[in-house]
């Protein structure tokens, strides 16, 4: 079954967008990293915008004074796998590995469990979706994407997002990223991005906010 037919099958499990009303959700994927992290948390800290960030548990293990950070300044978090494979590929037990080793790792820093998991890649199954359901989380993926991984400039960062950002969108960035990566187009965009979004009338939330759901498990 394709991603777009689990989305519809399970439109309560796995959500793209909130409703359609004038907010917008920043995410934040593949963080901790003292690369780039410390600087969208300044740039969110100085706008005055609470975001949500996906946590990969062995970056966590290696820098929870950063996760520590983001909790503190009044962030959610989600689980975004241990080491970031790509779940369609993985069985049940090992996906359930993925997520539970990073629960834990998440749990020891921060003192709660997420309820919300984004899938590597926005890819998952149909066992592993019914599995996640079975055990109280939310699948959170996105219908806005920036493509900043691609190491984008800032002005193709924020044509991306304010081309396609509406409401109740969910705005994939990225806060971490792999040798060599570069995110100075997420990082210099964001202010403009935020501005220009508030101009319109939006109203920046998190994705428990957006979707009513606890952060906690």
């Amino acid at each position: 079954m394709s991603l777009g037919q689990l989305i519809r099958k399970y439109p309560d499990v796995i959500k793209t967008n909130g409703p359609r009303i004038k907010t917008i959700a920043l995410t934040f994927d593949d963080v901790p990293d003292p690369r780039f992290t410390p600087q969208i948390l300044d740039v969110l800290r100085k706008y005055r915008v609470k975001a949500t960030f996906f946590i990969v548990g062995n970056r966590a293990a290696k820098h929870p004074l950063l996760v520590k950070r983001i909790v503190r300044e009044g962030h959610s978090i989600g689980n975004h796998s241990y080491n970031h494979p790509q779940f369609g590929k993985l069985g049940v037990r090992k996906f359930r590995s993925q997520i539970l080793r990073t629960e834990n790792i998440i749990n020891r820093i921060a003192g709660f469990r997420p309820k919300l998991i984004r899938p590597p890649y926005g890819d998952i199954n149909e066992q592993q979706l019914k599995w996640a359901e079975l055990h109280g989380y939310k699948l959170v993926n996105w219908n806005v994407d920036s493509l900043d991984w691609k190491g984008l400039s800032k002005e193709q960062v924020k044509r991306n997002i304010l081309s396609h950002a509406g409401r109740g969108s969910i705005i994939l960035q990225h806060g971490g990223g792999g040798v060599g990566s570069n995110l100075r187009g997420t990082i210099e965009a964001l202010p403009e991005i935020i501005q220009a979004l508030r101009l319109k009338g939006y109203t920046f939330v998190t994705v428990p906010e957006m979707l009513k759901v606890p952060e906690k498990k």
